[in-house]
């Protein structure tokens, strides 16, 4: 069995939500953590565990950051960690997986199917065999308690329910 720990600096997690359903905010966890271990060298059989840090939110803006902090959204004084735990991982190609597991959000545990693309296997300067994954997915906030919504004046919504999911991280064999 393989142990492979995050390598948080060639990682992004990230997320982007429509805005007045007419363009795309796009923000970041800057703190987390994860680990994948497998014995099967397609991850196939893999079991990953993930968390991030709520308050390491950003969006490249302090006010919509201190929003999103707020119990309107994450709630992040009470909840500070957003988990992410795996259930199985299905084999659907050759570099490509379906993992289903239990997403938490706030005080909310829903099952989630993210898509992932193994990038490839290498060996680093020094000796360390890393792996990378592409991993993608759509939640529904309000399914998770983020249900702060706003409605503009000529009636159009201010955020959308869905929230696509874009994580490229780079995991480090241990």
């Amino acid at each position: 069995m393989a142990t492979y720990k995050i390598d948080p600096l060639h990682s992004e997690i990230k997320f982007r939500v429509k805005h007045l359903m007419i363009s795309n905010v796009t923000g970041e966890f800057k703190t987390f953590d994860a680990t994948v271990t497998a014995e099967a060298a397609d991850f196939s059989d893999a079991s990953i565990s993930f968390e991030a840090d709520i308050n390491s939110i950003s969006t490249n803006n302090e006010q919509r950051d201190g929003h999103l902090k707020s119990d309107d959204f994450f709630n992040a004084e009470q909840f500070p960690k957003m988990t992410f735990a795996s259930t199985s991982v299905e084999k659907t190609g050759d570099d490509e997986l379906l993992v289903h597991g239990n997403l938490t959000i706030r005080d909310v545990t829903k099952p989630v199917t993210l898509k992932a693309e193994i990038g490839g296997t290498m060996v680093d300067f020094y000796g360390q065999t890393k792996v990378g994954f592409d991993v993608s997915g759509t939640i529904q906030r309000k399914d998770f308690n983020l249900s702060w919504d706003a409605v503009t004046e000529a009636g159009g919504v201010v955020v959308s329910n869905d929230v696509k999911l874009l994580l490229a991280v780079q995991f480090t064999k241990q």
